[in-house]
């Protein structure tokens, strides 16, 4: 019977591994791309952070370098870096057999949260100068990210307004019945003018110094008006310490409904993973990117869970970066508003934005209903619309009002003359009053007139059609390929250095597997080693 030969198996080794140990590291390998193109970025920002004396620090580029390729891998703890450092092939070979502990890595991304950003921007320079973008067309869209805060530590601004009266009405109430001049001059103050904190701390400060010039108490019923006084005095302390509070609530919300007590930076939104599936809101922030070939072009986060107010600064955030704004903007009905319209007019950008309605007015079987204003005629050379029933509704005014961000828009009244004994009446509108009244934004309509136009031409369609794989797209492969569904720090400033962090990995990522897909040849890939 022959005898079975087994490959000889040796774990303690003397040498185990070869010479080189990228030997076994593919030449196309996402590490490799990954160590060309972190190689040739500029990381003079860097330098800055790090002290001349003391004990040598790791090497930024090799930090980076680890940090980035272990995003790319869905790793994004700390710990788990530590240990990929020591144990994968891939992650020793790129951070030079070096051994950094999580607490240096975490040290590192902490101290280069303020020039991330640069290096993210260079990267999609980068990927545009390689023919991957061109950063003249940009497609728009924001979704919501839960904050690692405590869902159940809140502060609601309604609750602090009405609460913050009520204590300021306590505060009037308690003075009058101090028995003293200091207080009852104070308590005759006017009702428009409220109570500060300083203003109570001087105001105890006086009634303090009062109650000790008075004459120690003989009787027991002068004992007992001075501990009166003195509870009265320490409530007016409780009272003071509360509205601080108060005051302190609401410079935090500054001019939002809500925010957690452990991220005074979230701010708390309805989300679309629901785990309790109740609608219940959670603090989180509303990330907005910007993206083209489905490459993360630009990000950034924004307290206010509405996408029509952060269409201005997200663009502003696009002209920081690259010099100039994109020509052409896509984006859907959320970011349709005047304001919007207006700035992308007048920046020179191309709007394929979207407004409230588009949807239904290009369905096959959509009618336009015949009462709403917007299908009235209007005669523009002598200002007037004409109702269904052929009547005139002449112009009586002009209303101004004032969006959140500061922005006045302007509306016009048109009125019907007589609109007793129509028969059209109860379908026309359901008000008491006799006569109809409608308001027109001319300037909206028009920018709605021109987005109408750009939205159903050919490049309209193709940008419409795009759309639903661009940042849809991305959303899904950050969500669930990538495993990137709650931000792991508190604070915007490290959150957004997270996420840099993490959008500089997911660009890196989509490239090599494109260079993949496109199967690049050696002297294209010797281009990008080179970049």
């Amino acid at each position: 019977m022959a005898k079975i030969h087994f490959r000889p198996y040796n774990p303690n080794q003397t040498v185990l591994f070869p010479q080189r140990i990228d030997e076994d590291i593919p030449a196309e390998a996402p590490v490799r791309i990954l160590n060309a193109i972190v190689d040739n970025l500029d990381l003079s920002s860097f330098h800055k952070l790090y002290k001349e004396l003391g004990r040598a620090p790791y090497h930024p580029r090799m930090m980076l370098k680890a940090v980035l390729y272990a995003y790319m891998n869905n790793i994004y703890s700390c710990r788990k870096i530590e240990s990929s450092l020591t144990r994968d092939i891939h992650f020793i070979w790129l951070a030079g057999y070096e051994k950094p502990d999580y607490r240096t890595i975490d040290r590192f991304r902490n101290r280069v949260k303020d020039e991330i950003n640069r290096i993210f921007t260079q990267i999609v320079l980068i990927l545009a100068s390689k023919g991957f973008i061109s950063l003249d067309v940009e497609y728009v869209d924001g979704t919501k990210i839960e904050s690692k805060a405590n869902r159940y530590t809140f502060v609601w601004r309604k609750n602090v307004e009405r609460n913050r009266a009520r204590l300021l009405e306590k505060i009037r109430i308690l003075l009058q019945q101090i028995d003293d001049v200091i207080a009852q001059d104070n308590a005759c103050i006017d009702d428009s003018v409220e109570f500060t904190p300083s203003m109570l701390t001087d105001m105890i400060s006086e009634l303090k110094c009062s109650l000790e010039e008075t004459p120690a108490a003989s009787t027991r019923e002068d004992k007992k008006v001075q501990r009166q006084k003195a509870r009265q005095l320490k409530q007016l302390e409780s009272h003071r310490n509360k509205l601080a509070e108060y005051d302190r609530h609401m410079k935090i919300l500054d001019g939002r409904n809500s925010y957690s007590k452990t991220d005074p930076d979230a701010t708390f939104m309805r989300m679309k993973e629901d785990h309790m599936r109740n609608g219940q809101t959670k603090p989180g922030y509303n990330l907005q990117i910007g993206t083209e070939n489905q490459f993360l072009v630009d990000f950034a986060l924004f307290p206010n869970p509405t996408d029509t107010l952060t269409m201005i600064p997200f663009e502003t955030s696009f002209m920081d970066r690259y010099g100039h704004f994109p020509s052409e903007e896509v984006a859907d009905s959320g970011y349709g508003s005047e304001e919007n319209y207006r700035f992308m007019e007048e920046n020179g950008m191309e709007a394929y934005v979207k407004y409230n309605f588009f949807h239904k007015e290009q369905r096959p079987r959509y009618v336009a209903d015949p009462f709403r204003q917007e299908s009235f005629h209007y005669n523009e050379e002598e200002d007037y619309y004409v109702c269904p029933m052929g009547q005139h509704m002449e112009r009586t005014g002009v209303r101004h009002s004032r969006t959140e961000s500061g922005y006045i828009t302007e509306s016009v009244r048109y009125r019907a003359v007589r609109c007793e004994g129509c028969p059209l009446r109860c379908m026309c509108f359901k008000s008491k009053s006799q006569k109809r009244t409608i308001e027109v934004n001319h300037r909206l309509k028009e920018y709605k007139r021109k987005a109408r136009e750009r939205l159903t031409s050919e490049k309209g369609i193709r940008h419409r059609g795009q759309r639903c794989i661009e940042p849809e797209a991305v959303f899904g492969q950050i969500k669930y390929d990538m495993a990137y569904k709650r931000f792991r720090h508190f604070g915007q400033d490290k959150v957004t250095m997270d996420f840099a962090f993490f959008a500089i990995a997911f660009n890196i990522k989509k490239m090599c597997a494109k260079i993949k897909k496109e199967k690049m040849t050696d002297k294209d890939y010797q281009n990008i080693r080179v970049a």
